[in-house]
C-alpha cells in the first residue's frame, strides 16, 4: 500500500537521498501510521471493554500513543525540511532526531504505566470474557503491526531515518505484545488460568526494551556519533582516486541532520606540485564530494616532502615504533627541522578514544627515538580519530 501511495504522492520516489523525497516519505508514513493506529485503538478498546482484559485495554492505549508518536514524527519531518535561516544557518534537520527522541520517550512512558497497571492486576485478578470477535480483532492488529514494522523499517533504511527506524521497532514490539495478549486470552478461556496481569507485565517489558533501544538510536546522532564506516570509505575512495593526492587525514564529519552533513579533511600533495594546479584539484574534489555524497566539504591542502631520503628513513622508523606499541596507532604530518646541534622530528600521532595514557606514550616514543640517535628530538601532538577508524 505504501509503495502504491508513494508513486502517487511522491515525485521521483526512488531518489531517496533527495531532501524533498525524504520529507515526503516521512509525511506519508506518518499519515498512514496515524490512520492505522487510530483504527487499532478503536478495535482493541472495544475488545478490552467487552472482555474486561487489562492487557487488551493497555495494548489499545499503546496504539493510541503510537498515533500520537506518528503525529510527532510527521511534524518532525515537516520542520526538518525547512530551509536554513539566519538563526539556523545549518537548517533544522536535527528536528527529525528530536521527533524520534519524543517517540522513544512516549514508548517508555507507556511501558511504565502498563507495568504498574499489570502488577495491580496480578495482585487483584479477575476473570475474562471471551468471544471470536476479540480473537479476530487481535489477529487483525498483529497483521497490521507486522506490516507497519516492515514498511517503516524498509523506508527508514532507504532514507536513513532514525525516527522511522524507531517507529519500526515500536511496531515490532507492538506485534509481539499483541501476540502475547492473544495467547493470554485463549489460555485464560480454555484453562481458567488468570494470567492476564502476567501477560500485561510481559507486554510492558517488551515495550520498555523497545523504548530504550529507540531512545539510544535517536539520542546518539544528537550527542555526536562517529560517521558510518561505509560513509568514511566512500570519502576516502573519492579523495584517493586522484593520483596527485598522496594521503588524507584529520577527517571530521559534522551531522546537522539527514542531508545536512559538513565534512573537513586534510589532503596531502607533493610540495613540488604547482600550487595553483593543486588548489584547482582540491576544489574539484570538494565538488565531487558534494555531488556524490550530498554534503558540504572543506579540504585543507598539506604539502608533503617527497624527495628527502633521510626524512623517509625516519618516517618509516617512527611508523615501525608506533606499530610495535599498538597496531591501532598511526601518524601523519611528519616533518624534519634540521639544526647545527640537533634535529627536531615533528608529527601527529592518532590514537583510539579508549587510549588515555597520552603523556606516557609521548615519553616512550621519545625514548625509542633517542635510543636510535641521541641528536634527534620528537615534537609530538597526540590526537583522537574523530572518524571512528
Amino acid at each position: 500500500m505504501i509503495q502504491f501511495f508513494s508513486k502517487i504522492w511522491i515525485k521521483d520516489c526512488n531518489n531517496y537521498k533527495d531532501a524533498k523525497v525524504r520529507q515526503a516519505y516521512g509525511i506519508l508514513c506518518g499519515l498512514v501510521g496515524i490512520g492505522f493506529n487510530l483504527l487499532l485503538f478503536a478495535g482493541k478498546f472495544f475488545a478490552g471493554i467487552i472482555s474486561h482484559s487489562i492487557a487488551i485495554t493497555a495494548d489499545a492505549f499503546n496504539n493510541l500513543s503510537d498515533a500520537a508518536s506518528s503525529v510527532i514524527t510527521l511534524i518532525g519531518f515537516k520542520l526538518a525540511g525547512k530551509r536554513p535561516d539566519p538563526n539556523h544557518p545549518y537548517g533544522m534537520g536535527r528536528m527529525e532526531y528530536l521527533s524520534g527522541l519524543l517517540v522513544a520517550a512516549a514508548i517508555l512512558l507507556m511501558a511504565v504505566e502498563l507495568i504498574k497497571t499489570s502488577i495491580d492486576k496480578i495482585i487483584h485478578p479477575n476473570s475474562l470474557e471471551f468471544s471470536p470477535l476479540i480473537v479476530v480483532i487481535l489477529l487483525a492488529s498483529i497483521t497490521v503491526k507486522c506490516y507497519m514494522a516492515f514498511y517503516n523499517g524498509q523506508i527508514g533504511k532507504k532514507i536513513n531515518s532514525p525516527a522511522m527506524e524507531a517507529t519500526s521497532k515500536d511496531s515490532f514490539g507492538d506485534m509481539l505484545s499483541t501476540t502475547v495478549v492473544l495467547l493470554a486470552t485463549i489460555i485464560s478461556h480454555y484453562t481458567g488460568l488468570l494470567i492476564d496481569g502476567y501477560c500485561g507485565l510481559l507486554v510492558g517489558v517488551f515495550i520498555l526494551y523497545s523504548g530504550i533501544q529507540a531512545f539510544k538510536d535517536t539520542l546518539d546522532p544528537l550527542l555526536g556519533q562517529p560517521p558510518s564506516e561505509e560513509f568514511v570509505d566512500k570519502i576516502e575512495e573519492i579523495v584517493m582516486s586522484h593520483k596527485e593526492i598522496l594521503g588524507m587525514h584529520d577527517l571530521l564529519v559534522h551531522d546537522y541532520g539527514p542531508g545536512r552533513v559538513i565534512i573537513s579533511l586534510h589532503a596531502e600533495v607533493s610540495y613540488l606540485s604547482d600550487i595553483l594546479e593543486s588548489h584547482d584539484l582540491i576544489d574539484r574534489i570538494e565538488f565531487e564530494l558534494r555531488d556524490q555524497l550530498l554534503c558540504d566539504a572543506v579540504i585543507h591542502m598539506d604539502p608533503l616532502v617527497t624527495d628527502d631520503k633521510d626524512l623517509d628513513l625516519w618516517k618509516n622508523r617512527i611508523s615501525s615504533i608506533l606499530k610495535e606499541m599498538n597496531p591501532e596507532f598511526h601518524m601523519h604530518d611528519f616533518r624534519m627541522v634540521r639544526g647545527n646541534t640537533h634535529t627536531n622530528l615533528i608529527f601527529d600521532v592518532v590514537v583510539p578514544f579508549h587510549y588515555t595514557d597520552k603523556d606516557t606514550l609521548t615519553e616512550k616514543i621519545r625514548e625509542a627515538v633517542l635510543a636510535i640517535d641521541a641528536s634527534h628530538f620528537c615534537v609530538i601532538h597526540i590526537e583522537n580519530d574523530y572518524a571512528g577508524r
